[in-house]
């Protein structure tokens, strides 16, 4: 899968450089060149497997030129160590629930897949994050890298302008992450 700038349609890279990038040269955001249907690959998973099972075939499918099955697997198994909740409130209505991350937040899902995959692809090197928040997604950042092996992060937050359990949530992981 390859990605563009929204700002430059003809600036593509791969996931491996858009992860690492974070944001495009022209400070745009990446955006998937293609849309992949995914209909099949759903209908024939099995609704008992687990998350980081559907995770994995997902990003084998989405990503082959990154992720092998195995590479996957690994990626999908250390990302996501919590799962979702789906809650049946009707017949005909279902809601997911995505605060059963390690901060609460929807973000940990995101957060979780990125730490795992960065850890995945840098092997033997190393990388610093640097990072700012003004809430509640510093805090899944900083859970989805606490303890990531060849990743350090610094996140930075504005002073007197969190909360003061959301400054706890960022200052208080340790680690590699400060």
């Amino acid at each position: 899968m390859n990605f563009y700038s929204t700002r430059n349609k003809e600036h593509r890279v791969d996931f491996r450089e858009a992860v690492f990038r974070g944001l495009a040269p022209d400070g745009g955001l990446y955006h998937p060149v293609e849309e992949p249907d995914l209909k099949e690959l759903m209908l024939r998973e099995d609704p008992i497997r687990s998350f980081a099972d559907l995770a994995a075939d997902l990003t084998a499918h989405l990503l082959p030129k990154t992720f092998d099955e195995e590479s996957a697997r690994r990626v999908c198994e250390r990302a996501f160590t919590f799962t979702p909740s789906l809650r049946k409130l009707t017949n005909e209505i279902y809601v997911l629930e995505l605060f059963h991350g390690p901060s609460c937040a929807f973000k940990d899902f995101g957060a979780s897949f990125l730490a795992a995959a960065m850890e995945e692809l840098l092997g033997d090197r190393r990388a610093v994050i640097l990072t700012a928040t003004s809430g509640d997604t510093g805090s899944a950042v900083a859970q989805a890298f606490v303890g990531r092996t060849g990743i350090d992060v610094v996140i930075l937050y504005p002073s007197g302008r969190v909360s003061p359990l959301q400054e706890q949530q960022l200052t208080t992981v340790g680690e590699n992450v400060v």
